[in-house]
């Protein structure tokens, strides 16, 4: 391993509109110490079913255990089930208190790092940001902190204390980067930081994994007993009020009214799932034509089953469900919000709307389902922009060459 060098080829595929953000180092820096591997620990709030959670996942397996070892550390307790599925693939700390007015953890997290001695910390989101004072007292050489998405309540703005320690943090960390640039421009307005301090690494997803495949929509079409013909309108996301499942309802009970032949999916699982299940069966127009599978490990085939994808979320950071349905070839109609925009094009791999506009919605969904040529059209153009520019491998590159520029920036080299 040679901690600097070029960055790799895949970094020269982002179009200049979504250029890379990290600049690899040109010089290793020949002092020592001498390591054999990087040290990274992955510090977020809380370890579980996520967008965040599952994009470290990504980052630790494309990076590989030959030149990285990770450790995941969680600030306030895990999903017990969702880390049991991870099957041992990391080592996770939690430093949550076992007592609940008690829970600001800055020494408990110092001593972690002191046992793991990482050599890159990397924080995650605001439930995470005591991580980087913690990382300056326990002597870690380097700490990074990166913003992955919004909280609904402070979608208007930060309180001032907030604001105040975000800024604080941000300016102790050797580097901070957003997901798109939707975020970066909010966080800079509310931590008073100028937006060229902000790097900006988008998501990728992994298209091997996710791609379109006829044969595979029929036979799940057939399990979840969705008759043959109708046009499939599915989501896949968490159950909760952010994401605002209530407008494809409605959308949906609209078009079968006016006689159009759909049925909906939704994947996912989440405090709201009783509540549009519910909503789901009062409704005459509806009845048999909603399927809630949960969740599943099995996305990549369930979004084989969609003919159109949605979704209704009213406030979004860089949505991984898009860049699944998108590498799944399918036509994405998305909010405006968030993120969205940099990932859908308008009218060329799918539509925008407002949040909670559901005639637009409506209008949107009219006209894919009336139109299978638009739909396929669509569809290859929304897979060929994920490949382009959205690949897992691009994302992972991107984050080697950071961690890589801040260890020669530190002057960490490998032994031997």
């Amino acid at each position: 391993m040679n901690f600097g060098g070029k960055a790799s080829e895949a970094m020269q595929t982002q179009s200049q509109s979504e250029a890379p953000s990290t600049t690899p180092p040109e010089v290793f820096v020949q002092v020592s110490p001498r390591i054999e591997r990087l040290r990274v620990l992955h510090v977020v709030s809380r370890l579980g079913t996520g967008g965040t959670e599952h994009g470290i996942l990504k980052v630790i397996s494309g990076l590989g255990e030959e030149d990285f070892e990770h450790r995941i550390c969680a600030v306030r307790g895990t999903d017990t089930e969702f880390v049991n599925r991870m099957n041992a693939a990391v080592r996770t700390y939690t430093v949550a208190s076992a007592r609940p007015g008690l829970q600001f953890p800055l020494f408990r997290l110092a001593r972690v790092m002191k046992e793991f001695r990482p050599h890159i910390v990397h924080t995650r989101n605001f439930g995470s940001l005591e991580a980087i004072p913690a990382a300056r007292m326990a002597r870690v050489p380097v700490a990074i902190h990166s913003e992955h998405g919004y909280e609904l309540e402070t979608l208007g703005g930060l309180p001032l204390r907030r604001r105040l320690f975000c800024g604080g943090c941000y300016a102790m960390a050797d580097a901070v980067f957003t997901v798109t640039r939707d975020l970066r421009d909010y966080h800079s307005r509310q931590s008073w930081r100028s937006a060229h301090k902000f790097r900006l690494i988008h998501n990728g997803v992994n298209t091997e994994r996710f791609f379109p495949c006829p044969e595979r929509s029929r036979q799940i079409r057939q399990e979840l007993g969705i008759p043959a013909g109708r046009v499939v309108i599915g989501s896949v996301g968490r159950l909760v009020p952010i994401k605002d499942h209530g407008t494809l309802l409605r959308a949906a009970e609209t078009l079968v009214r006016r006689g159009k032949d759909v049925h909906v999916l939704i994947v996912g699982s989440g405090p709201e799932l009783a509540k549009l299940q519910t909503s789901a069966q009062a409704s005459a127009n509806l009845a048999g034509r909603v399927t809630f599978p949960g969740e599943s490990d099995r996305v990549a085939e369930l979004l084989n089953a969609i003919d159109v994808f949605v979704l209704t979320s009213i406030c979004e950071g860089m949505s991984n469900t898009i860049l699944e349905a998108m590498a799944s070839g399918l036509p994405a109609v998305v909010t405006r919000a968030g993120g969205n925009p940099e990932l859908v094009e308008e009218g060329r791999s799918g539509w925008l709307f407002s949040p909670r506009d559901t005639e637009a919605l409506e209008q949107h969904l009219l006209r894919l389902i009336d139109d299978t040529e638009l739909r396929q059209r669509v569809g290859e153009a929304a897979r060929a922009r994920a490949c382009e520019h959205f690949s897992l491998e691009g994302m992972v590159q991107r984050y080697r060459d950071l961690y890589l520029e801040f260890a020669a920036r530190r002057g960490l080299r490998k032994g031997g």
